[in-house]
């Protein structure tokens, strides 16, 4: 009798043990939130990008619609023929292409040739993306690898002069880009072409910061606008689709080097103007927050953000182009990988003890 209580007892006490946690072990990266996917990323730039492109319809008209339109559609086919050349799933749900094609037509200016348009876009996708092995394992940004090589292939159509137009309807077009003016003029004052009193007439209108806030200016497609593009950018960076520490340090990197070489008398114009004129915020918040070809630490996105502030306004500076967004993200595109190393987190506990 007493051994069927002892039996009993060691039954129940079995039966009311609590079950032992079930650990499952998986490689990073993990994911707090199960939702983040390539799609609902790339989504969420679309979302961003927008305000940009709306401003860009207001301002040029059909021909924002065709020449974004005709990027996006080229990106697509070049990314079935590319994928579908490797041998691997077409995969054109993930709005990767998509968003190469939106960005990289929003960086052309209205009047660019239907075939730059095509042959950026194929490049974009074939040299920038799919030439290391497709999605996740690009090095560069691929809209930017696809803009700068139409933009060294074809110099004239996409020079200074691509973007002015005497003769259009537009009236925006028929004055020169912000930059452009802002470069000829310092040009003009070093080599004493004009006076100083003419300089000032020039600098009086040429400094007015609320027609480039808005986007009332001549310029490449998604750079007219400051206030369209802090719309979306700010939208991405609120939604995590996009890391706040990178526009965060171009900013602040460019804000502080404009404003000393404006005091040091290197620019006539202000931190303020090269903030909001050209497509430093458009490069910001939409191309340099890029998550394949951008640092993966906070401390290294924020470096990576002051490289690239740096560098844009060096460029402006001492360069022959009006403009260093382009070259400013894939120089510090080829810097990502020592960017990660110098950066690595420290890990929770302190480093692991070393064998003695």
């Amino acid at each position: 009798m007493v051994e069927s209580d002892n039996s009993n007892s060691v039954e129940a006490s079995v039966a009311e043990a609590p079950p032992e946690p079930v650990l499952r072990v998986a490689p990073s990266p993990h994911l707090s939130k199960t939702a983040v996917t390539t799609r609902w990323m790339m989504s969420d730039v679309l979302l961003g990008l927008l305000p940009v492109l709306a401003m860009a319809v207001a301002i040029f008209r059909w021909y924002a619609v065709a020449q974004v339109g005709l990027c996006i559609l080229t990106c697509l086919a070049a990314e079935a023929l590319f994928t579908r050349m490797r041998g691997k799933p077409i995969t054109l749900s993930d709005g990767s292409a998509v968003v190469t094609g939106a960005i990289l037509g929003l960086s052309l200016p209205w009047s660019a040739p239907w075939h730059i348009a095509v042959i950026g876009s194929v490049v974009a996708i074939g040299l920038g993306k799919a030439a290391f092995g497709g999605l996740g394992y690009n090095i560069f940004n691929p809209a930017m690898v696809g803009r700068a090589f139409v933009m060294l292939s074809f110099a004239k159509e996409l020079g200074a002069s691509a973007y002015v137009s005497t003769q259009s309807q537009l009236t925006v077009v028929t004055q020169a880009t912000p930059l452009t003016a802002a470069k000829k003029l310092a040009a003009d004052l070093a080599a004493g072409t004009i006076t100083m009193g003419e300089a000032q007439v020039h600098l009086e209108s040429a400094r007015q910061l609320w027609p480039l806030f808005l986007g009332n200016v001549n310029g490449s497609l998604g750079e007219t606008s400051a206030l369209a593009v802090l719309i979306g950018g700010l939208y991405l960076c609120l939604r995590r689709s996009a890391s706040w520490e990178i526009p965060t340090g171009v900013i602040l990197s460019a804000f502080i080097l404009a404003g000393a070489a404006n005091l040091l008398g290197l620019t006539p114009f202000t931190a303020l103007y090269h903030l909001v004129s050209g497509s430093l915020l458009f490069g910001a918040f939409f191309i340099a927050t890029d998550p394949v070809t951008s640092p993966l630490s906070p401390r290294g996105k924020f470096t990576f953000g002051l490289g690239i502030g740096a560098l844009v306004v060096l460029l402006r500076l001492f360069s022959g182009y009006p403009e260093g967004v382009m070259f400013a993200v894939l120089l510090m595109n080829a810097v990502v990988p020592l960017l990660n190393q110098w950066t690595i987190p420290r890990p929770v506990g302190g480093p692991a003890p070393q064998r003695t």
